[in-house]
């Protein structure tokens, strides 16, 4: 099983970015705890973040064509706002579970609506960093056959 765990703004700046909503783990320290488990599992994991919408894109489309098994994606501000991340998302075959540090149903209203929650598999709102683990173990039941 192969793995990207993509990553959209601001989320380089985690542990340090408003510590009293997103904690002070850095984007390093979840990509460690991933890759721990992912080596348990024999999951081939990868991992990529960009600022910049466009390259968020082409690692969805590239992950399409290199066979890429799931993407776990915390799209950041670009949930609220992307069209274009969205039909990439629609785009590919790869199977999408959305990853939200904070849970953006009790945030301000603004972010309250995820633009790409409705063509990913689900999505995960408000469990901290453990909801990047979370959707990990989602594609390690879906490997076993369990529908999502």
């Amino acid at each position: 099983m192969r793995l990207l765990v993509l990553n959209g703004p601001n989320l380089n700046r985690l542990g340090k970015r408003e510590p009293g909503i997103y904690g002070a783990e850095t984007l390093s320290d979840v990509e460690d705890h991933l890759h721990a488990i992912a080596k348990e599992e024999l999951v081939d994991i990868s991992f990529y973040q960009s600022n910049v919408e466009g390259a968020l894109i082409d690692k969805i489309h590239e992950a399409d064509d290199t066979g890429c098994d799931g993407i776990i994606f915390n799209p950041g501000a670009y949930t609220h706002t992307s069209v274009a991340l969205r039909d990439a998302i629609a785009s590919v075959d790869v199977p999408v579970i959305e990853v939200h540090i904070s849970n953006i149903h009790s945030r301000e209203p603004f972010r309250q609506t995820s633009m790409l929650a409705p063509v990913c598999i689900g999505q995960l709102s408000g469990f901290g960093t453990g909801g990047y683990e979370l959707a990990l173990r989602a594609f390690l039941l879906r490997r076993k056959g369990v529908k999502l």
